[in-house]
């Protein structure tokens, strides 16, 4: 056997590939996912890639991504693509790109924003710059960056 994975290929379900290394995990906690849900989910951290040095795969049996859920991914994983897989064939390739607008999705850091204080107001960021990463609230303009994301995602 040459240097390579086996991992089983999917009949149906959804292959998270290009995560950044170490970033795996995150995505698990973005789709719910703790292991007890009955789903195969294989998890690779740390490998080689062409493209990235390193990255984490993230293949789920029997489940698709939502909306919501692949635009958190994109927040922490902006190199991620979701691959549709329907009887063992990639029927969907889904190369994320941050949207110019995050609405509903992040909590500002500001006590005093009107999105923390307003049961009507609707959190909503713009995105500033793509790498890093760095969002600027749309009412009080307090900046978060990834690293703020990922620790929001994480607690």
């Amino acid at each position: 056997m040459k240097n390579g994975l086996i991992v089983s290929k999917l009949k149906n379900g959804t292959v998270i590939d290009h995560i950044p290394a170490g970033r795996a995990l995150a995505v698990l906690k973005v789709l719910g996912i703790k292991g007890n849900e009955g789903n195969r989910v294989a998890l690779v951290m740390n490998v080689e890639s062409k493209k990235m040095q390193r990255k984490d795969i993230v293949k789920i049996d029997g489940r698709s991504i939502t909306e919501k859920e692949a635009q958190l991914i994109t927040l922490i994983a902006p190199t991620a693509t979701i691959n549709i897989v329907k009887d063992y064939e990639v029927i969907e390739k889904r190369k994320l790109d941050i949207p110019e607008k995050v609405e509903g999705l992040l909590k500002c850091p500001n006590p005093s924003c009107i999105t923390n204080n307003d049961i009507e107001a609707k959190s909503r960021f713009i995105k500033e710059s793509k790498s890093p990463l760095i969002l600027k609230c749309d009412y009080c303009e307090t900046y978060i960056t990834e690293e703020d994301v990922l620790r929001q995602i994480l607690s």
